[in-house]
């Protein structure tokens, strides 16, 4: 392996562990020993060495489908994932590999990793992948996640690479005692990356209990395990994301007539608060999930040239409020906010000044709401409302935030909580609280 090669793996390496303060020596190795350019053969070595994610796959409809995740938050969940050598690790989402490979050079040739991918052409590449990086003797499978894989179980530790909304009955059923579990979860439309271990000290029987988190954002898991969060496309690049997968009440979401209200007149509601984007989706984002049953999202792609879209249209009177949402880029934005028959409102966030690049996170944003539909005003006011409320608590986000998970095939159940979120799943009832 070239000397430049080894260089790039160690400026990763070191960018990674500084800025996400990474306490695993042994997740550090790792990045400096295992070569991602071989995962990713199709791209100039140093792109593929910059902490991004890439994506590697998309549908018939150009959504992205695969990726390699962003290096940093694969350091973040390996070290959340606790790992040491000789331990049985199953991964759910093979991607190109590389965080398999990852795992493998810490557990050692004394530990067994598993991957599995629901798409057998990934699984195909994952293995030539792994193969030609030296890490032939992990297991790649074509399975659907949810259901684990048996064959080489019980598992030390179990690692999801997509975002899910609960924990599939197997991962459970697979874990050893005192195993760890880390997923994405995602929690009404925030995912937050949690690490889960059973409360009982020994840790083999009983509801599980988080014990770190870390924000994150990863494609949802597909097959059985898909969680019931639905996207509505109200126009060419604008979505509404719903977290339950409906309109409040039950009802479908009538897309040409919420983009009529959404190009229509707003009512403003401004507040004194100010927040960073991070705090707004970190903090505020489960905020709202935790207290609000009529919680959405929406999201603009733009195109490249943002005053056309490749069809020579301009961009649409229905997303040109967004020029004030709260999390934007040059080329993406999207805001937060409460959605019932009577209309929408959404987050706005305006700055004193623009920050010095277009990813600074440093400018506060004194944030506000617009009411659209023939409840404008009274939307509005209550989404300045939750933003004052949030603010009164000291803005909480994820340090603090708690999460315990009661199985439905055993006896416990959530125990009552002032301000808690009861997520109820399939597999699982979720227990969703700041401390």
């Amino acid at each position: 392996m070239s000397d430049s090669l080894a260089q790039l793996r160690e400026d990763l390496a070191t960018r990674v562990v500084t800025a996400n303060r990474i306490g695993s020596g042994h997740v550090a190795a790792a990045l400096r020993a295992v070569p991602r350019h071989l995962f990713l053969p199709d791209l100039p070595p140093e792109a593929t060495y910059a902490d991004d994610a890439i994506v590697t796959k998309r549908d018939q409809g150009g959504q992205a489908i695969s990726s390699s995740s962003q290096p940093a938050i694969m350091a973040i969940m390996l070290d959340q994932l606790d790992l040491a050598s000789g331990q049985r690790v199953l991964e759910i989402g093979a991607g190109t590999g590389y965080n398999a490979a990852l795992i493998s050079h810490i557990v050692g040739a004394s530990g067994q990793v598993t991957s599995i991918d629901i798409d057998p052409e990934l699984v195909g590449t994952a293995r030539e992948h792994l193969a030609s990086a030296g890490f032939a003797a992990v297991t790649v499978a074509s399975a659907d996640g949810a259901g684990g894989y048996p064959e080489h179980a019980p598992y030390d530790r179990i690692i999801a690479t997509v975002g899910v909304s609960d924990l599939a009955g197997p991962w459970l059923e697979q874990a050893a005692p005192g195993a760890r579990i880390v997923v994405p979860l995602d929690v009404r439309g925030t995912q937050v990356a949690v690490a889960f271990e059973r409360a009982d000290p020994a840790g083999i029987e009983g509801p599980w209990t988080s014990r770190s988190l870390a924000p994150c954002g990863f494609m949802r898991m597909r097959g059985s395990l898909a969680g019931p969060e639905r996207l509505v496309m109200l126009e060419p690049r604008l979505s509404l994301m719903l977290p339950d997968g409906v309109w409040p009440g039950g009802t479908e979401v009538d897309a040409g007539a919420l983009a009529g209200l959404l190009s229509g007149p707003s009512v403003p509601h401004l507040t004194s608060v100010q927040a960073g984007s991070a705090q707004v989706v970190w903090g505020l984002g489960l905020w709202l999930a935790a207290r609000e049953p009529r919680f959405c999202r929406l999201n603009d792609v733009m195109p490249p040239d943002p005053a056309a879209a490749e069809d020579g249209r301009p961009p649409s009177a229905a997303a040109a409020w967004l020029a004030d949402a709260p999390l934007r880029s040059r080329n993406w934005h999207a805001t937060l906010g409460i959605l019932d028959p009577g209309g929408l409102a959404v987050l706005t966030g305006t700055r004193a000044a623009e920050p010095a690049a277009e990813t600074d996170p440093a400018g506060p944003l004194t944030l506000g709401s617009a009411g659209f539909g023939p409840r404008a005003a009274e939307l509005a006011a209550e989404l300045a409302a939750h933003v004052e409320a949030w603010d009164l608590a000291s803005q909480p986000a994820i340090a603090g935030l708690h999460i315990d998970v009661y199985p439905r095939s055993g006896p416990d159940e959530p125990p009552p909580v002032p301000g808690a979120l009861i997520m109820e799943r399939p597999g699982n009832r979720f227990l969703i609280y700041h401390t």
